[in-house]
């Protein structure tokens, strides 16, 4: 008979204890590049890895990426949505995170199947430090803390590294705009809205995005999940361009429509 506290419940408890405790002293250590106070929860984390859950059914593996993996609450949840020939890469600079990760049985990096990647994101190329393309991205960082040139060079990062027909998801805490505006200076302020703006323009740039809002988090957050188009969608669409405009004459404008995207923090 299995003792009560030999339940895998019992034994994620303590887990999940010494990871709040590790989350909260790095955040008061590096709150610029750690930006919570507490490891995503599970709702949240689900709502992160969805590309996983209504991934394509061709049967052809998955590489997925994640960014700011802290100590791997999404990770986890990644890990076991992946099927055989399917690959996951953990991208985290700050040492004891990495150690968390690392020593996780659940995780079980392997240096094939699941990597652990030590360094800034910034550091990456595609191609020249062991980063390669991926279906799926999932982004953990915390943008609003950012400089602006910081998330463009993220951004141009990401787009790189997305394979056509690929998926991104990442997220941000409800709220910021309005206490930022009243606990910090003006330039911060200023920065964090050039920042929300850049966001705002790069979801427009993809061919599908939406968002919604996980309330069931410390602290509620909204997830973006934005795809590129594949291979075979741009080729439809660069027919149909061509298609159109063959029938359109010189003097009729060309509409652009809004897709409605309102700035949000």
């Amino acid at each position: 008979m299995k003792r009560p506290n030999s339940s895998p419940s019992s034994r994620t408890w303590p887990r999940r204890a010494a990871d709040a405790a590790l989350f909260l002293t790095e955040t008061a250590r590096t709150f610029h590049t750690t930006g919570a106070v507490a490891p995503s929860s599970g709702r949240l984390s689900l709502a992160l890895a969805a590309p996983l859950l209504t991934r394509r059914s061709d049967g052809r593996p998955v590489a997925v990426l994640e960014v700011g993996a802290g100590t791997g609450a999404v990770s986890r949840v990644l890990a076991d949505r992946l099927r055989p020939g399917d690959t996951l890469d953990l991208v985290e600079s700050n040492p004891r995170f990495a150690d968390r990760l690392r020593t996780d049985r659940r995780l079980a990096v392997d240096g094939k199947r699941i990597r652990l990647i030590e360094r800034p994101v910034a550091e990456l190329e595609n191609g020249r430090t062991g980063v390669g393309r991926y279906d799926v991205i999932v982004s953990g960082l915390p943008f609003a803390n950012f400089l602006p040139g910081e998330v463009a060079d993220v951004l141009a990062f990401y787009r790189a590294a997305l394979n056509p027909g690929g998926h991104l998801t990442y997220f941000a805490y409800r709220g910021t705009s309005r206490a930022r505006t009243l606990l910090h200076t003006r330039r911060a302020t200023a920065r964090h809205r050039a920042v929300l703006d850049m966001l705002d323009h790069w979801r427009q740039s993809h061919d599908s995005a939406d968002c919604r809002t996980v309330w069931a988090n410390l602290p509620p957050a909204r997830v973006w999940h934005l795809r590129t188009a594949g291979a075979d969608e741009r080729s439809a669409g660069t027919r149909a361009t061509a298609a159109s405009r063959a029938g359109t004459t010189r003097s009729r404008p060309v509409g652009v429509m809004s897709r409605g995207w309102s700035k949000t923090d």
